[in-house]
């Protein structure tokens, strides 16, 4: 996979992401974009990203930039130290996808790069060389204690009193910092499943078999919840007392009722049960997070009470809102952490479960997964043949339903007879052909997704 640059930065195969091809991005990057008074620098847990950071640190000090050095801190506490200082920050992340591959986020002082500014630092990419490594950047290692403490001071140290939480540590960059904050919370933290190697854990297509796993330590330990996220923790994974995985667009619209959101802003991806959980209005995006950004900025965010979040679950916080405890700033990128907990803080002042609390919201259920090694081109491809052929798609749905609505939105969504929705798209960052099913019941959607990558692995034949 030659190095792309995208939604997410750039992603590629560690093993093309030379020293020399990281020193032409971050060049870009610096050249183009607003800097402000440095660059913040973190990276995840793949063994690769420590070597990477390496290489950004040495290109902006050879630019003159003063360099501060975060470790290994989640993306979002990387981009709040950003903000706090007024900088630029890069990650070091591939997110969620294996460890064989890598990647680099870009912030300015303002927060996540946006579509122009992607454009100005593709316009700026030119052949660079990597520079000697130069002396050791200034550490900062208070960057994940200051995100630690934004959660304490707005929740209290109360708000999880009594709760038994597990943490399903795997690789996440955030697993101490979990732990840390339902200690902090009054909460007992009992992580598990600690990794050593990297895990690819997508938020969105878990394995079964992990699945099943996280059911069974809920049972065993007596757990209220078992917290968890990808790799860079923009992503949470929270499963409930009765061993659900809750889906990230059912935390996003929980989360943002509690915090006193009137607007939301989130992708057409999304489950729709949002519709109907009493906001001012629910504004529909392609996917990737600086699309639902660019529609919060229009919708006002910084002046009304705007916030987003996407299916995977990272949350937006476009306004500054009040804990039980505290104040809760605004935070415009994707975070694992204020999702993960704000259920639980609100289902626990209820003095109700989270099970209970999740359902609350209208019965509407999705579903994901994806096809690997599914090029972007061809999967676009597919899609364009199945709006050209009636036939083609009449095959596709043969069983599922009857077409009765389409949204061209992002990819191909299709709503059926009854209600039903199965959406394919081009995944943004990665070789996959994403696919999405929404239904009355969770059987059901799960169904529609399987049946579609089905149908899908028929026409790749």
């Amino acid at each position: 996979m030659p190095p792309k640059f995208g939604t997410s930065g750039l992603r590629g195969l560690v093993d093309e992401l030379t020293p020399d091809c990281v020193a032409a991005y971050v060049q870009a990057f610096l050249t183009s974009c607003p800097t402000g008074a440095g660059l913040c620098i973190g990276h995840d847990l793949r063994p690769s990203s420590p070597a990477i950071a390496a290489v950004v640190a040495a290109v902006a000090r050879d630019r003159g930039s003063r360099v501060f050095d975060c470790g290994a801190v989640p993306t979002p506490a990387l981009a709040l130290r950003a903000q706090t200082r007024a900088c630029a920050a890069v990650m070091v992340t591939g997110s969620h996808i294996p460890a064989d591959r890598n990647g680099l986020k870009f912030y300015t002082p303002a927060g996540e790069i946006t579509d122009a500014e992607q454009a100005a630092i593709l316009s700026a990419l030119a052949p660079a060389a990597a520079p000697a490594p130069s002396a050791p950047a200034e550490g900062d290692g208070s960057c994940a204690q200051d995100y630690l403490d934004r959660y304490a001071r707005a929740f209290g140290p109360q708000a999880l009193s009594g709760l038994r939480i597990g943490i399903h540590e795997h690789s996440t960059v955030a697993r101490d910092l979990m732990a840390q904050a339902v200690r902090a919370l009054g909460g007992q933290a009992l992580p598990f499943d600690r990794s050593d190697t990297f895990v690819a854990l997508d938020t969105e297509a878990l394995a079964p078999e992990l699945r099943h796993r996280l059911a069974a330590e809920v049972r065993a330990q007596g757990l209220n919840a078992i917290l968890s996220a990808d790799g860079d923790a923009d992503r949470p994974l929270v499963v409930d007392d009765r061993g659900r995985v809750v889906p990230g667009d059912i935390l996003g619209p929980l989360s943002a009722r509690y915090l006193g959101a009137e607007i939301l802003c989130t992708p057409v991806t999304s489950n729709s049960a949002v519709d109907a959980m009493g906001f001012t209005r629910v504004r529909r995006t392609a996917i990737g997070s600086p699309k639902v950004i660019e529609a919060m900025v229009a919708e006002g965010a910084g002046r009304r009470a705007v916030a987003g979040y996407e299916a995977n679950g990272g949350f937006l916080l476009g306004f500054d809102a009040k804990g039980p405890a505290g104040p809760l700033p605004a935070l415009m990128t994707r975070d694992s952490m204020l999702p993960a907990l704000v259920p639980l803080v609100a289902a626990a002042e209820r003095g109700i479960t989270l099970s209970d609390f999740v359902d609350t919201v209208p019965p509407r259920f999705t579903a994901a997964d994806r096809l690997t090694e599914f090029p972007p081109a061809r999967a676009r491809a597919l899609i364009a043949r199945l709006l050209e052929e009636p036939a083609a798609l009449q095959l596709m749905l043969d069983g599922l339903g009857a077409e009765v609505a389409r949204d061209l939105t992002d990819g191909l969504r299709l709503t059926l007879a009854g209600g039903d929705v199965v959406h394919l798209r081009p995944s943004g960052n990665a070789p996959e052909l994403r696919c999405y099913g929404e239904s009355a019941l969770p059987e059901r959607a799960a169904a529609l997704v399987a049946g579609m990558l089905a149908r899908v692995e028929h026409f790749r034949e």
